[in-house]
């Protein structure tokens, strides 16, 4: 049975949050929003006042240094934290993908070397498994590829070619290690690269739906030499990596994109409560009636689809349909919910006054990083076909 609710610790915890989040991150987005040195200031600021709340890197796992929290109790804090663009980064939650990641599948070296660092937010992940040249909604495509410089397995790998990936302390880079006449899906292995490797060369930050400087890079790898020890995971099982780092970061995203549709939501009924025109207040207007509760039914079906697939995911079952079917409903509840809120505010949604016209740019972005849309409702749709039995009310 799933429960709709938290109750008991997580229940005060998220208050807590939502007092933080709401109370000193969103007063602070006008500043971390320019760049530069003042946005770094106060984004350290609000770090310190995380740790000092004991709201910092909560869902990471004890055992790696963080507090503990399970997985889907934690679901229920990103949707707090998701009400503001910098909240994972102001409560240490944005590389949990990564810990979690390399917890599962990273050597005891590796884990020493990079987790104690990712938890207490000294550098942040990032991640190599698009290019320019080729459908980055098809890794099996990927061309980058990787070498044993010598026949024992202390020798180095050889990374080449141009994956897109952020700035950060070090970089998993997928790459081509097998052979064609391997399984597609069995070619691809991970590797974390550390960014100042000789070779791992940062050629731009690319421009995003408004932004430069983004948080997306274009990196070149000419002839970068790591020990195979840096080889994360079983050669030629990159897939079975990525996965794991992809499942549960698509259920922390949609649990984020509904504490955006919820801020979003707020602000449309504030402004429908407010507004007077054409001879009585927006909210007493028919479509306006309508933009509300389609809205509330959206987010609503979106937050009990999410949960319901961090709980399955929980449970250690097979949740693959269920994550399929909130990334891409989640996106488009998002988009659907914030393209309302601007409208109710008319032009004063698409300027800077409110936090709805950057909402309305990340929402289009959620259609595409982590798989499109399309691929997603593909792939659902070939998995029920083969198997009704797996859709998630059964």
């Amino acid at each position: 049975m799933m429960v709709n609710q938290p109750d008991g610790e997580i229940a005060d915890l998220r208050a807590r949050m939502r007092a933080f989040i709401d109370g000193e991150v969103i007063p602070a987005e006008p500043v971390l929003t320019r760049e530069g040195d003042d946005a770094r200031k106060t984004l350290d600021g609000l770090r310190s006042r995380a740790k000092e709340l004991g709201l910092w890197a909560l869902g990471h796992p004890a055992d790696i240094g963080g507090g503990g929290v399970p997985f889907l109790d934690f679901v229920y804090l990103n949707e707090i934290i998701g009400r503001s663009e910098f909240g994972q980064l102001a409560v240490g939650s944005v590389s949990m993908q990564d810990t979690l990641m390399l917890r599962k599948h990273g050597t005891e070296e590796q884990k020493k070397r990079w987790i104690p660092p990712l938890v207490a937010g000294d550098f942040l992940p990032s991640v190599g498994l698009t290019e320019p040249d080729v459908a980055g909604s098809d890794p099996t495509l990927i061309e980058t590829r990787a070498e044993l410089d010598g026949d024992t397995g202390g020798e180095p790998l050889v990374a080449v070619d141009d994956p897109g990936v952020a700035d950060a302390g070090y970089c998993s880079v997928f790459a081509r290690t097998e052979p064609e006449t391997a399984p597609r899906h069995s070619r691809i292995s991970a590797i974390i690269v550390p960014t100042d490797t000789p070779g791992f060369e940062i050629v731009r930050s690319i421009p995003t739906m408004g932004h430069d400087p983004s948080d997306h890079y274009e990196v070149r790898l000419t002839d970068v030499r790591v020990p195979a020890a840096n080889l994360l995971g079983e050669r030629g099982k990159g897939f079975v990596v990525a996965q794991d780092r992809l499942g549960p970061g698509r259920i922390f995203h949609c649990m984020r994109w509904l504490g955006q549709a919820q801020r979003a939501f707020e602000l449309m009924c504030e402004r429908a409560n407010s507004r007077y025109v054409h001879g009585t207040l927006l909210a007493e207007k028919g479509e306006i009636h309508r933009y509300v509760a389609e809205s509330a039914a959206e987010i609503h079906a979106a937050r009990l689809m999410t949960l319901d697939a961090a709980r399955a995911m929980d449970a250690g079952e097979d949740a693959r349909v269920q994550i399929g079917l909130i990334k891409f409903w989640g996106a488009r509840m998002l988009h659907n919910v914030v393209d309302r809120a601007i409208q109710v505010h008319g032009a004063l949604g698409l300027t800077g006054d409110t936090p709805l016209e950057e909402m309305y740019r990340r929402a289009r972005y959620a259609r595409i990083y982590d798989g499109p849309d399309e691929v997603h409702r593909m792939s659902t749709a070939r998995r029920l076909l083969r198997d009704p039995e797996a859709a998630p009310w059964r």
